[in-house]
């Protein structure tokens, strides 16, 4: 599945979760909720963020592996490969335990970003 159809499963997913910002990072695209990286559709498949307290647990399902960063493993997230997320329910069970997960986080506040016209825009939270 390309990055593309990814992402716009994710958005599907997310249509209905205030406070949801995208943004390129990770070579692909990231999904923010309260200012915290939740969920993002990237070239090693979907990036999830499950916590440290549920990861084990996630690792245990099919197409689940952890993130790492050259030798080092990003404890709390983790990536989902095509088989594990192909169904609708996998893909569920996966939006949903990067949601529990951003409920137990403090909101972060986004910074405001410049356009191309040099105003300020910022996303509202609701």
């Amino acid at each position: 599945m390309s990055i593309e159809s990814l992402a716009q499963r994710i958005r599907d997913a997310l249509k209905d979760v205030s406070a949801v910002t995208e943004r390129r990072m990770f070579g692909g695209v990231a999904f923010t909720v309260n200012g915290n990286l939740a969920l993002s559709a990237s070239p090693n498949g979907l990036l999830v963020r499950v916590g440290d307290a549920n990861m084990a647990t996630a690792l245990k399902r099919k197409g689940a592996r952890p993130m790492t960063n050259g030798k080092r493993v990003m404890t709390g997230y983790l990536f989902v490969d095509e088989d594990g997320s192909r169904s609708a329910s996998d893909f569920r069970y996966w939006i949903n335990s990067a949601l529990e997960e951003i409920r137990t986080l403090p909101g972060k506040s986004t910074p405001a970003k410049q356009t191309a016209a040099g105003t300020t825009k910022r996303r509202v939270k609701t």
